[in-house]
Order: C-alpha cells, then sequence, then structure tokens
C-alpha cells in the first residue's frame, strides 16, 4: 500500500508538470502501460463534432471517424460505458481507421476501450488499453488507475480551457488587428480621395488598390486611357509608401527622344560621347530610396526594355561610359495608355518585362465608364482654380452637369478639367458654372480644318495684334499655332523635345499640329 502511494504521488507530479495537452497524453498513457503492465496504451481526442477521434501518437494515421455507430468506438462513446474487445472480435471488425490501431498495437488478445467524461458531462476522449490476458476488471478497479485516470481528465480540462483562452485571446488580437487595418486603410483612402476624386464604385476600389499597393515593395503597372489620371495614381502610391519622403522621379519614355532615353535613365561620364562635357547623374541613381515612374513604358524602344529589365533584377546598372556598376534602391512604378499584350504579340514589347512591371497591376477605368464622379470631379476643378487664381466660380449648375453627362470625354478627366477652367474663365466670380459656357465640341470641332480667313485676326510674327482682335477664341488659336511653329523651329522639328518643353504629351502636341495645321520644320 505504500510502495502504492509513492508511486501515485510521483505519477500525479509526472501529470501536473505537463504543459500541453499532446504532452500530457503522451506522459498519462506511458505511466498507465508500465504501472499496469500493459503491451500498448493510446489516448484518443474528441473533436467538437463528436464524431472524429484524434491520436497524436499516431502521427499521419490519427484520425478515426467514429459516425458509423457499429463502429466499437462510436457505441462506447455514445453509451458512455467501457468495453472489452477481444482479438477474434476485433478481426471481424472492417473498419479501417480501427484496423490501423489495431495493427499499430500488434494485434492484442485483448482491448480495454474506456470514455473519459469531464464532471460536467462532456466527453473528452477515450483511453485504448491493449493487453496479452489481463484481468481489466481488477486493473480498472485498482486506486492507482482510478487516480490516474481522474487526474488526466483534471488535467486534461485545465489544458483544454487554456487553450482554449489562449485561442481567444488570438482570435481577439486577430480581430483588433483587423480593425485597426481596416481604420487605416479607411483614412489613407479618404486621404487620397482629395486627389483621386469621385465616388463611384470604380473610383472606390481603385484607392482601396492604391493603398495596398503603397504598403508593398511590388512593381505597379497603370494601365488606361490618356488623360485618366495614372500620374495622380502613380504619386498616389509613391505619397502613401513607405517612401514618401524620398525622391519621386519621373520619366515620360514618350517625350525623350530614343537616342537620349538611355543616357537619362542611366546617365554618363564625361566624355562617354560626343557632346558629354561632363558627367551626368542618371534618373535610376536620383531615384534612389524612393520612386522611378516610368510614364508610357509602351513607347521605351525594344533595345533599353532589355537593359531595363536587367536593372529591375539586380537594381545594378552602369552608366554610359562607366567601368563600375551601381546600386539605386528604388520602388518602380509604370504607366501605359497602349494595350501591351498586343504590342508583346506585334513584338515591339518584351513578354518577361512585362510580367516583371506587373506585379501588382492597376487599371484605371475611363470617365465615360463612371459618370457618377462627373459632380465631384467638377467641383474640385472649380476649387483648384479658385484656389489658384483667388476667386472663381461658387459651383456647376445641375443643367451644366447634365450637359458634361451626355458627353463621352475622349480625352478623359484631363478634358474635363480643361472644360471646367475654361468655363471657369468665363463665369463671374460667385455664380455657378451655366451650360452655354461649356465648350463641349471646340476640340474636335474644326480638327484638320484651317481657321478661316475671315475672322483669323491681323498679327505680328504669328501673334495677334491687340487692338485688331475680334473673336478671342481665333486670336487664342492663332497665339497657341505660333507657339507650336516656334517651338518645333526652335527644336528642328523635334516633336518630342517640341512637346516636352511645353509641358504637353506628345500626342496631344501631334492633334495641335493636325488642327492648326502646323507643319514640321
Amino acid at each position: 500500500m505504500q510502495k502504492e502511494l509513492h508511486t501515485g504521488i510521483d505519477l500525479a507530479v509526472a501529470l501536473i508538470k505537463q504543459d500541453t495537452l499532446p504532452a500530457l497524453l503522451n506522459t498519462a498513457t506511458s505511466q498507465l502501460q508500465k504501472a499496469f503492465g500493459l503491451t500498448k496504451c493510446w489516448a484518443l481526442e474528441l473533436d467538437l463534432s463528436g464524431r472524429t477521434l484524434h491520436c497524436g501518437q499516431l502521427g499521419d494515421t490519427s484520425e478515426f471517424d467514429c459516425s458509423d455507430f457499429s463502429h466499437p468506438f462510436a457505441h462506447v462513446l455514445q453509451t458512455g460505458q467501457p468495453r472489452e474487445l477481444t482479438r477474434a472480435a476485433s478481426y471481424r471488425l472492417d473498419h479501417p481507421g480501427f484496423q490501423t490501431l489495431f495493427d499499430a498495437s500488434d494485434r492484442p488478445r485483448s482491448l480495454w476501450l474506456e470514455p473519459l467524461t469531464g464532471h460536467d458531462g462532456r466527453t473528452l476522449g477515450m483511453l485504448v488499453l491493449c493487453g496479452e490476458d489481463p484481468d481489466w476488471h481488477n486493473i480498472v478497479g485498482q486506486p492507482l488507475y482510478t487516480g490516474i485516470k481522474q487526474l488526466l481528465v483534471h488535467q486534461w480540462i485545465s489544458q483544454l480551457q487554456s487553450r482554449d483562452q489562449v485561442w481567444q485571446r488570438r482570435l481577439l488580437k486577430r480581430s483588433l488587428d483587423h480593425l485597426h487595418d481596416a481604420e487605416t486603410l479607411r483614412q489613407r483612402c479618404n486621404q487620397l480621395a482629395h486627389t483621386l476624386v469621385g465616388n463611384s464604385e470604380a473610383m472606390v476600389n481603385l484607392r482601396t488598390q492604391v493603398v495596398r499597393a503603397a504598403g508593398s515593395q511590388l512593381a505597379v503597372l497603370i494601365q488606361g486611357e490618356t488623360g485618366c489620371g495614372k500620374d495622380v495614381v502613380a504619386r498616389g502610391i509613391h505619397d502613401m509608401s513607405e517612401r514618401a519622403s524620398g525622391p519621386m522621379v519621373v520619366v515620360n519614355c514618350a517625350a525623350i527622344p530614343d537616342t537620349l532615353l538611355e543616357s537619362e535613365l542611366f546617365g554618363h561620364t564625361k566624355g562617354a560621347f560626343s557632346g558629354a562635357d561632363q558627367a551626368k547623374e542618371g534618373l535610376l541613381a536620383q531615384a534612389n530610396g524612393g520612386t522611378l515612374f516610368l510614364d508610357e513604358i509602351g513607347d521605351m524602344p525594344l533595345a533599353l526594355q532589355s537593359k531595363l529589365l536587367r536593372v529591375l533584377e539586380s537594381r545594378q546598372f552602369r552608366p554610359l561610359g562607366a567601368r563600375d556598376e551601381q546600386h539605386s534602391d528604388f520602388r518602380l512604378v509604370a504607366a501605359t495608355h497602349q494595350p501591351l499584350q498586343q504590342s508583346i504579340e506585334d513584338g515591339i514589347f518584351r513578354r518577361d518585362l512585362f510580367y516583371r512591371l506587373s506585379q501588382f497591376p492597376l487599371r484605371v477605368i475611363p470617365l465615360r465608364e463612371r459618370s457618377e464622379d462627373l459632380e465631384a470631379l467638377s467641383r474640385h476643378f472649380i476649387r483648384l482654380y479658385t484656389q489658384r487664381e483667388g476667386n472663381g466660380p461658387l459651383g456647376i449648375s445641375s443643367h451644366a452637369l447634365h450637359t458634361l453627362a451626355a458627353y463621352s470625354f475622349p480625352g478623359n478627366v484631363r478634358e474635363l478639367r480643361n472644360i471646367i477652367e475654361l468655363a471657369c474663365l468665363q463665369t463671374p466670380a460667385g455664380d455657378d458654372i451655366q451650360p452655354e459656357v461649356l465648350r463641349l465640341d471646340d476640340l474636335f470641332a474644326d480638327m484638320g480644318q484651317p481657321m478661316p480667313a475671315e475672322v483669323e485676326p491681323k498679327t505680328m510674327d504669328g501673334v495677334p495684334v491687340a487692338d485688331d482682335i475680334r473673336d478671342l477664341k481665333a486670336a487664342a488659336q492663332a497665339f497657341e499655332a505660333a507657339v507650336i511653329r516656334e517651338r518645333l523651329r526652335q527644336y528642328s522639328g523635334n516633336r518630342a523635345q517640341a512637346a516636352e518643353s511645353l509641358g504637353l504629351p506628345k500626342r496631344t502636341l501631334a492633334h495641335k499640329c493636325l488642327k492648326y495645321q502646323v507643319t514640321d520644320v
């Protein structure tokens, strides 16, 4: 009796020391096996469904489906009573799960299946005792066995409660983190709404994607039609990112001549080529620690695309004429209005570069597909005009908005801004913009047609003489044509350089040349 008491205390201490449920079950089965001379002992844990038993000691074959009540495990769980199972009876059972455990037990002569139930009646699992010819009633009737089983159940419940508390704390933390992330996302989207204006579903989704893109280091490819605001999206990604304090270097691949683009990107040393009278730092180096925005990436020469791909993979580049490579830590954002998939098929854009650029693809929806944003955008441009000029219209009338809604805006948001700013100029301060000052057809109505002679004002070197102006629109067009003609002359007919010097996209300049019948010099 004294030996049994001493043994019981040792076993109890060993059980209490276990701080995880698997360790507790392993220790308990090991104790029972040694204390009562069993060939094997298993502890099976019942899942929350009450239909599946798990045995961590069996590894990959640890699950036993007990949904079939002819299964001996299911019978014990349902009745709540222990049961002896002989080898002969075990052979007749064709349940795969049971046979797996039976084989792992070296096919003993007899098994004792005993459910383990907590004080609240909840079934925790089952003990499976294996022996060659034991007296099960004598074993389970011993105080040592009863004590070990009661302590096992008590510690098992404690472990489950502890595990539930840990799980609840993790769930609470996850919920709080999710709320914090959602609030941060909402705040940043609200910030973006000041520049990426609009309440349409497309714009709400775009702002969300911009915030998520800004939170990563993935390369972003912005696709959308000309004038839809791809540059504003790129600025938003930079401003919302961890690189906001660094530079944002903008490269318009369409505005820089092919012969100069490589030098602009990579830089060059003094004497690298004819005319390189001093060293120049490239835009890649200038973007170090910030964002490199490659606008109109679809216009990049094919030969330069392969060099750019290598830079994107290694962040290493060599200035023209230099021996050593340089490193630049930049985040890449690219944009294009061109269908790059078609360019790939046509062999003018590298497929591997496309995949490297579009790790995080964004698409800006054209204005004609989100007409519900017209009012917010119009009021936004009115505010910008008023802030810049010091005064301006109070707002825009519902009739004017109705007129805008009927227009398709081939030039997208950029065209809307031009229309609103021209309307602001013709609207008295404090009034609302009215439909009659919205010049929706001016841009394309006379495209390709020379200005009629009867409305052409007298000019001096192509510039209208103020005293002879009778038609302000014609005078403005004549002045614009004169400036373009002179700028083309200055750059020997190079439209890309002329467009850059005037702050225009190359396509816009080409359109104006066609509209005003300005030919290259």
